[in-house]
């Protein structure tokens, strides 16, 4: 046991420096754990000698995984997007299992091994390729869209592979397996129809109950209850435990819970998962993947050519753009996560030999760490396949013109940003905004607004926009870091346009103005602004002397609103506090230091801390200057961050 708990602690250790050195350098966290395994397996270091020790926890992670996609499978969202789903997604797995089969066969003489093997190839990687099609901002593209309805039925197709592998090895004959088939599909219907029903009259009364209680810990034992139970029971009428996951999350996936169930879910899916891929990892035969590099290489290769011609053929009967049709193939050309799911599966029912697992596994580990390189060059990639001399750019979003400077250019097209384009739109004031969300983008444009797309903090994006010669700009993002960038690169190219910062707080006021703002609106302190308007216009006080109070905030930067009494609940977050402003009541003790001093001898500015106010007797000094001395029971308002606050206290104290 101790030898156990031993390997776990490696494991975990060697996968979190791997995570993190592949997540600096842009590689998925996938590749990380298989590389993890690979070192800890029997043909590196050793450390692991039986991988199978750790095959029920690696099982736990597919479960959840499964019950993961069926949270995620949304009939509604099949049925909107069925030409493509059941049309290009289709085609491209039927094709491509009976292709790569032909070939495996003509390999290895086993059709129950070319079955596994086409099945596994068929499948891209759903994880690697949304994230990076959102990141390049490609997701809301024609040839993005094609690229996700294929992994929609790709997972789909998933669940029919699960119940065929056990299948596969528990028949020899072409009529015993559909016989096993149909009696498969039978108790999978019996079992449709029981969780289904439970999870129509049972599990909603469950989870409100549960919710009633507000306990989150019981929300995700519930949880991880139901996805195991349903595992559980499909297992027990023969079918696979990843089956039952699915279900229980299908049944779950319309519910009004959905997301919270998904976000409960994800931390142990998460890390049980990284636990299979090391586990997937450790079945690698190191020494055949490098002897038979080149081989893997070239699978890689035509596996992604392959792939491709296959979607560019149905794209095209399909009447697809034909550069959408190149580029949704080309992104599909990677093995997926669920085709080590089905290596592993077939390895544990002996369908497949050992070394042919691991060049699998180097297949999919190679394509896997190219695919970010490949999505991102997807157009360069595409271009010389046209017919066409030059690719014409999507067609998803079509960009305002910008060919003169506007009077106003707004960055940031969230809610703040759209409420400034409608006053402004009112006032008949011409205007631009630009923000870096494509779907957003679209829908705006789509509804008649002037949006530009594009990311406000390149430099090349505001030239093209006019940045250099507008005369007010609004920087409107939620994240006060993004906005300080934008902010300075502005500066760089305007050094007179007026600009408006929204920032969330006054935590980075301060540095917002020496970076050249004009004016920086926090939330925060804008809404308590507001808040106490509405509360002395209720009391009685005149309008005038309202607004003249509000405007005496904002000159002086909000100078009276900054520091808070901190409370329990307060965020510590170790990136916030030293920007954070306390206020700390001392009370000076009849030994205390400070007695008798004057502030100005105390020098209190040395230690970055300002004295708010002063009560002696119950009466309030709050403005005190630096010939205003301490007496013993003077309770002193210190404002400063969270370490002078200590600091300033200690030293009114003792010296």
């Amino acid at each position: 046991m101790n030898g156990t708990f031993a390997d776990v602690l490696l494991l975990l250790a060697i996968a979190v420096v791997l995570v993190w050195a592949f997540r600096r350098i842009k590689l998925p966290a996938i590749l990380a754990y298989l590389v993890a395994g690979i070192v800890a397996g029997p043909d590196v270091t050793a450390w692991i000698k039986d991988p199978d020790e750790y095959h029920f926890i690696a099982e736990l992670g597919v479960v959840l995984l499964l019950f993961s996609l069926g949270l995620e499978f949304s009939l509604p969202k099949m049925i909107a997007m069925r030409r493509l789903v059941f049309g290009l997604g289709a085609g491209q797995v039927i094709i491509c299992t009976l292709l790569f089969a032909g070939l495996a066969y003509a390999w290895t003489g086993s059709w129950t091994a070319a079955m596994v093997i086409g099945g596994t190839l068929a499948l891209s990687s759903t994880a690697v390729v949304i994230k990076q099609l959102g990141e390049s901002s490609q997701l809301t593209t024609r040839k993005g869209q094609s690229t996700v309805a294929v992994l929609l039925f790709q997972d789909i197709a998933v669940v029919p592979m699960l119940i065929i592998i056990p299948l596969l090895a528990s028949t020899s004959t072409d009529i015993s397996i559909w016989e096993s088939l149909g009696i498969a599909l039978l108790k999978g219907a019996g079992v449709v129809v029981l969780l289904m029903a439970i999870g129509k009259w049972a599990l909603p009364h469950v989870f409100r109950e549960i919710a009633r209680l507000r306990t989150d810990e019981l929300f995700v034992l519930a949880t991880l209850l139901v996805a195991l139970v349903a595992g559980g029971l499909t297992h027990l009428f023969g079918l696979s435990m990843a089956l039952g996951a699915f279900l229980a999350g299908m049944m779950l996936g319309e519910s009004k819970y959905k997301h919270q169930l998904e976000a409960d879910i994800r931390p142990f899916r998460d890390i049980l998962m990284g636990l299979f891929f090391i586990t997937v990892g450790m079945q690698l035969n190191l020494m055949v993947f490098l002897q038979n590099i080149h081989w893997i290489a070239l699978a890689v290769l035509v596996i992604g050519l392959i792939k491709m011609l296959v979607v560019r053929a149905i794209a095209g009967v399909m009447r697809e753009r034909e550069e959408d049709a190149w580029g949704s193939g080309l992104m599909l050309f990677q093995m997926g996560e669920f085709g080590f799911v089905l290596v592993s599966l077939a390895l544990s029912y002996a369908l497949l030999p050992q070394d042919i697992a691991s060049l699998l596994v180097g297949v999919g580990v190679l394509g896997m760490a190219v695919t970010p390189l490949v999505i991102q060059r997807s157009r360069q990639m595409v271009a010389p396949l046209l017919r066409k001399s030059k690719a014409k750019p999507d067609a998803a979003i079509t960009q305002p013109d910008v060919s003169e400077p506007k009077k106003v250019l707004v960055l940031g097209f969230g809610r703040v940003g759209q409420t400034v384009s409608r006053f402004l739109i009112n006032e008949g004031i011409d205007h631009l905004a630009i923000d870096h969300d494509p779907k957003r983008v679209q829908e705006a444009i789509a509804g008649g607004a002037n949006v530009f797309f594009g990311d406000g903090g390149r430099r090349n994006i505001l030239k093209a926009v006019h940045a250099d010669q507008v005369e007010l700009i609004i920087i409107t993002f939620a994240e006060d870091a993004k906005a300080l960038e934008v902010l300075k690169a502005i500066r760089e190219l305007n050094e007179h346009a007026e600009i408006i910062v929204r920032s969330r707080d006054d935590l980075r006021l301060e540095e917002m103005m020496d970076a050249g703002a004009t004016q920086v609106v926090p939330d925060t302190l804008e809404a308590s602004l507001m808040l106490v308007s509405q509360i002395l216009s209720r009391t009685g006080v005149p309008i005038r002397r309202i607004l003249a109070r509000l405007d005496q905030a904002r000159r002086s930067h909000y100078g009276d609103m900054h520091g808070f009494y901190p409370g329990e609940t307060t965020d510590m977050d170790p990136e916030k506090i030293d920007r954070l402003q306390f206020l700390h009541a001392v009370q000076l003790t009849d030994s205390a230091y400070a007695c008798g001093k004057e502030l100005a001898q105390l020098a209190l500015d040395d230690l970055a801390l300002q004295v708010k106010s002063v009560r002696r007797d119950n009466q309030e000094f709050s403005e005190v200057h630096g010939d205003f001395t301490l007496r013993q029971g003077d309770v002193v308002l210190l404002a400063g961050g969270p370490r002078a606050i200590e600091a300033g206290e200690s030293y009114l104290l003792n010296g």
